[in-house]
């Protein structure tokens, strides 16, 4: 009976590391489509993300199911509760993908992305599409110091946000309120996909530690020497 309990725990991690790399893959397409005006592939990873929706579901279930059958206490109630927080983390974060899937396709024929943003929108999309494949790795390894770093690589998403919002006040902007509306959504899409990636290592952190991310201390350059 145990064992079938572990195995349980076991494929709720499996479908959470699924659902982490089916985001990531949707971010990166989702990139695609906009600056490429990619119908085509961006009514696929619209169509997609129910695939994502239904792992939630099944995922939320089986985890409900373990909570009533086997009143799991300490480490196991702690991967319980936390696999279902990070699965709605990972599902928000399809929904991100999506969002930035139909702005493409609202615009088509043309881009969303003016030709002289396509560069920034582009490492934007790839950083997503890499925080959310390190994410992945961190449900997979269990790696506390990898999960620490993924904020840090964060600070890189905040930075090309930042970057992209002082293009969209220069004076010399000269590409229209929609197209500007458009500019700060897909920012803002790809400023929430890292965040919740992020999300997604903290709450490892806490598995493995049963403390905050927040309240462990990094290692200083020095200290990693």
């Amino acid at each position: 009976m145990r064992d079938a309990y572990h195995e349980e725990l076991d494929s709720i991690g499996e479908d959470l590391v699924e659902m982490a790399r089916l985001v990531g893959s949707a971010i990166g397409r989702a990139t695609t489509a906009m600056l490429d005006a990619d119908l085509k592939l961006a009514e696929s990873v619209i169509a997609a993300d129910q695939k994502v929706d239904d792992l939630q579901h099944e995922l939320e279930a089986r985890a409900i199911a373990l909570l009533a059958r086997q009143q799991p206490v300490a480490t196991d109630l702690r991967i319980v509760v936390t696999s279902l927080r990070m699965s709605a983390d990972l599902e928000r974060s399809g929904d991100l993908a999506q969002h930035v899937a139909k702005l493409a396709r609202l615009r088509f024929p043309q881009s969303a992305v003016p030709h002289d943003l396509h560069a920034t929108i582009l490492e934007m999309g790839q950083l997503a599409q890499r925080l959310m494949a390190k994410a992945a790795e961190v449900i997979v390894t269990k790696d506390v110091d990898l999960a620490l770093q993924l904020e840090q690589d964060d600070d890189e998403m905040d930075l090309l946000h930042r970057a992209l919002f002082q293009h969209l006040m220069d004076d010399r902007w000269k590409h229209g309120i929609e197209t500007a509306v458009d500019v700060t959504l897909l920012g803002r899409y790809y400023e929430r996909f890292a965040d919740h990636a992020v999300s997604v290592a903290k709450r490892v952190v806490y598995l493995v530690t049963g403390e905050h991310a927040d309240e462990i201390q990094q290692p200083t350059p020095v200290d990693r020497a």
